[in-house]
């Protein structure tokens, strides 16, 4: 397959994201680990089995020495972009939100890792002092064991609405099969964390609501959440994610 970068489409952190015709193309840089990029194409060729809307994997491949995942283009907008075109229609957007994460977590995918089994592992490599992780530890343990499909980094920015309406979730790098309320959690504090408190609240109660699931329930996952997210979390984020993972109830 020839590989050409094409237009930038999107910029994060370590990676660049390129269009080339109806190719996607995802670009990490030289640093990034070859096995974080095959993880990530593999995670997402398995969700494709499930029938959910994603883009399809195309390839793996390496340009100028940087590996890249090559997949389907999907012309359309991200939900955050809309919401910020049309901010009146916020709420209508958040439902959209809520209703698409649910369709997922109807889902399973038994080929992927496991949700508990990497937040454990997350936990230990975390710089939280020794009682902190034991609760912490603690508490995983003790909550239900799902095999849900849940997507680990859902937000607006990850959902494209195609140009006929269609959803389609990217970015599958931290995808697991475990509890739809840890992965709700996580879209709590991806809302938290980009300054939307409103936001964050407004989402949550749509998920509980929509869900029929108790707002305690999920807040019981947000310190695991935290604490997991904070290892590779961006630097600006670490504190405010320790933070979180510090408020933990002992019993």
């Amino acid at each position: 397959m020839t590989v050409n970068r094409g237009e930038v489409i999107a910029e994060r952190k370590n990676k660049v994201i390129y269009r080339d015709g109806d190719k996607c193309i995802k670009v990490f840089d030289k640093d990034f680990s070859k096995a974080d990029v095959i993880n990530e194409a593999l995670n997402q060729a398995r969700v494709e089995t499930t029938g959910l809307n994603i883009p399809k994997i195309l390839g793996i491949n390496t340009i100028d020495g940087e590996w890249a995942i090559i997949s389907e283009y999907i012309p359309g907008k991200t939900l955050s972009q809309l919401i910020k075109e049309n901010p009146e229609k916020k709420d209508e957007y958040l439902e959209m939100l809520v209703d698409i994460q649910l369709d997922m977590h109807r889902r399973t995918c038994p080929m992927l890792n496991n949700l508990k089994d990497k937040m454990n592992r997350k936990i230990s490599q975390t710089d939280l002092d020794a009682t902190t992780r034991y609760d912490l530890h603690t508490r995983l343990e003790g909550m239900p064991k799902h095999k849900k499909l849940c997507h680990g980094d859902f937000c607006p920015s990850n959902v494209i609405i195609r140009d006929d309406g269609t959803p389609f979730i990217i970015d599958w790098a931290h995808a697991t099969q475990g509890n739809a309320s840890a992965d709700a959690a996580r879209t709590y504090l991806v809302f938290w964390l980009n300054g939307d408190t409103d936001g964050a609240k407004k989402y949550l109660d749509l998920f509980c609501k929509k869900s029929d699931t108790a707002r305690q329930y999920v807040q019981k996952w947000l310190p695991i959440v935290a604490a997991s997210q904070s290892v590779k979390g961006k630097p600006e984020e670490r504190e405010l994610l320790l933070s979180w993972a510090s408020v933990v109830e002992y019993e």
